[in-house]
C-alpha cells in the first residue's frame, strides 16, 4: 500500500509538472485579471498573450460551488505588431456571471486542451467589507519591488491599485517582459514575486514612466499601457495636442501599428472612473502635459464625482503627489489645481507615487491662488510642471485614533513600491517637512493596506518586511 502511494504521488507530480511547463509553452503572458471597459460587482475581464495563429481558444468559469463551467463571453484579440517585437495577440474574454465578492475558477483551453486554471475574485458589492492594496512605482524589477509583491500577495487584498510607474523606464513593451509579468504575474509564492494577477483584479493610473515617452520612431512598443490594461472607458474624449494628451511623434506606419493595437482605449483610458464596494474610485493622468485648468477636463471630473452622491467612500488615484515635502519633485504641484474640485466632490483620500517614499498629511482644504506657473525644459519647451501658490487650511485635530472624522482631504504618497528611495534624510528632520506634512517615511520600501467596513476605513502602511510603519482610522 505504502508502495502505492508513494508512486502515485510521484505520477501526480509530475502531471503537475508537465501541465505547468506546458503553460509556459503555451503562453507569452499567462492570464490575468482586469476591470474591462464596464466594472461591475458581476464581471471581470480575463487577458493573455499568445503568438499569432491559427489556434482556437476558449475561456470558461465557474462560481463557488456550481458544477458547470460556463462559456466566457464577448472574446476578442488584438494584434500587436509594432516594429523590433515579434507579433502577437492580447486575448481579452468577459466573466459575466460572477457573485459580488466571490471566489470564481476558471480555466484556458488551446484547441481543446486544458492549458491553464485558477482562481479570481470578483468585485465587491456595497454591502461587503473589502481590503484594497495601493502602490506607486512598482515596476523596476528590483529585488525591493519583487519583495513588495510577495508582501501585497500575503495580505491577500480584493483589489491591487497602482499610483504610476507602472514599469520602467519608458513603459515599453519589452520592459513590462523582463520587469513586470515576471514579479506580478509569477507561478509561484516568494520573494521574487507573486500570482497576483492571475487572481487579483488590477486598476492602473499611468505615471511619467508610462506615458511621457511618445516617439514611435525611437521607441515603437512605447505606450504599452494601452495595449496590456483594459480598464473603463468612460473618462472624457480628446485630441492629440489638446488638453489631455500630447501629438504622438513617428512614422505613418508606426503609428498605425500602435493604433490597430491601442484601439477604442487609447486616448481615453487614462482618465475614468469605476465602483467597488461603497466606494467611487476616480483613476486620473497627473501628467504635466494635460492642462487641469481645461474647462472640459474640470467639468467631467466634477460631474463624475457628483455621480457618485450613493458612494460611501471616494477615492482619488494619480501619480504626481500636489502636496509633496521631499526634495525630491517638490515643484511638480500641477494637481493642486482639481484640490477645490476634490473638496466639493466630497473625496475622502487622494493617492499619489511619484516620490519614492511614504508621506500623508492632515485633512486640508486649499485654494489656490491662481492657475499657477508652468515649468518648461528642454529646446522644445516640454511641459515638466507647474508650481502652484494658493492657502492651504489644516485640520490639526484629527489623529486617527480618539479623533476619526477629519474634515478635508487626506493626501497619501505611496511611491516606495521597489524604486531607489528619495531623501531618506528628511524623515527625521521635521524642519524640512510642509506645514501640511503628519508622517514622513523615506528609510524604507512601502505600500499601502486599506481596509473598509461600511462607514469605518483603516489604513496601514506596510514595510518591506511586514511591519506597519504608521496606521489611522477614518469613520463616517
Amino acid at each position: 500500500m505504502k508502495y502505492w502511494v508513494t508512486n502515485f504521488l510521484l505520477i501526480f507530480s509530475l502531471v503537475i509538472h508537465a501541465q505547468n511547463s506546458n503553460a509556459q509553452s503555451e503562453f507569452l503572458v499567462k492570464p490575468y485579471l482586469q476591470l474591462g471597459k464596464k466594472a461591475s460587482v458581476k464581471s471581470i475581464q480575463l487577458l493573455w498573450h499568445a503568438a499569432v495563429s491559427n489556434d482556437v481558444w476558449l475561456a470558461e468559469y465557474k462560481n463557488k460551488g456550481e458544477a458547470d463551467w460556463r462559456k466566457s463571453e464577448e472574446q476578442t484579440s488584438s494584434t500587436i505588431a509594432v516594429p523590433n517585437i515579434p507579433p502577437f495577440k492580447v486575448f481579452s474574454t468577459t466573466f459575466n456571471s460572477l457573485k459580488p465578492g466571490s471566489s470564481f475558477q476558471y480555466r484556458v483551453s488551446k484547441n481543446g486542451n486544458v492549458v491553464f486554471s485558477s482562481e479570481g475574485k470578483a468585485l465587491k458589492s456595497p454591502e461587503q467589507s473589502y481590503r484594497i492594496a495601493v502602490s506607486g512605482d512598482i515596476g523596476a524589477g528590483t529585488n525591493t519591488a519583487k519583495r513588495i509583491a510577495y508582501e501585497i500577495y500575503k495580505t491577500k487584498p480584493d483589489l491591487v491599485a497602482i499610483a504610476g510607474d507602472i514599469v520602467y523606464n519608458r513603459g515599453l513593451i519589452s520592459e513590462y517582459t523582463t520587469k513586470f509579468w515576471p514579479v506580478y504575474n509569477k507561478d509561484d509564492v516568494d520573494t521574487l514575486g507573486a500570482p497576483l494577477m492571475r487572481s487579483i483584479p488590477f486598476v492602473a493610473a499611468v505615471g511619467n514612466h508610462d506615458a511621457a515617452t511618445r516617439d514611435l520612431d525611437r521607441f515603437p512598443d512605447a505606450l504599452a499601457y494601452y495595449h496590456f490594461w483594459d480598464q473603463p472607458v468612460n473618462g472624457p474624449t480628446g485630441k492629440e495636442g489638446g488638453a489631455l494628451l500630447p501629438v504622438l511623434v513617428g512614422s505613418d506606419a508606426n503609428k498605425k501599428a500602435f493604433y490597430d493595437g491601442a484601439g477604442e482605449k487609447y486616448p481615453r483610458m487614462t482618465n475614468f472612473s469605476f465602483d467597488h464596494g461603497n466606494a467611487h474610485w476616480t483613476i486620473i493622468d497627473s501628467n504635466p502635459y494635460v492642462d487641469w485648468s481645461d474647462s472640459t477636463l474640470r467639468d467631467w471630473l466634477a460631474k463624475d464625482l457628483a455621480a457618485a452622491a450613493n458612494a460611501t467612500w471616494r477615492f482619488v488615484l494619480y501619480h504626481h503627489p500636489c502636496f509633496n515635502s521631499s526634495r525630491a519633485h517638490y515643484e511638480q504641484q500641477q494637481m493642486r489645481l482639481i484640490a477645490p474640485i476634490l473638496e466639493k466632490g466630497k473625496v475622502d483620500i487622494v493617492f499619489a507615487g511619484h516620490v519614492h517614499n511614504y508621506q500623508r498629511t492632515y485633512p486640508l482644504t486649499f485654494k489656490p491662488d491662481n492657475l499657477g506657473n508652468q515649468l518648461v525644459a528642454g529646446a522644445n519647451n516640454i511641459r515638466i510642471g507647474k508650481t502652484v501658490n494658493g492657502r492651504w487650511t489644516l485640520d490639526k485635530s484629527f489623529n486617527g485614533k480618539r479623533n476619526t472624522k477629519p474634515n478635508g482631504v487626506i493626501y497619501i504618497t505611496t511611491g516606495a513600491g521597489g524604486q531607489g528611495l528619495y531623501n531618506p534624510e528628511q524623515t527625521k528632520d521635521k524642519d524640512s517637512w510642509q506645514k501640511f506634512t503628519v508622517k514622513f517615511e523615506s528609510r524604507v520600501h512601502s505600500f499601502t493596506i486599506m481596509d473598509v467596513t461600511g462607514n469605518e476605513l483603516v489604513l496601514r502602511q506596510v514595510d518591506i518586511n511586514g511591519k506597519e510603519v504608521d496606521r489611522l482610522k477614518i469613520t463616517k
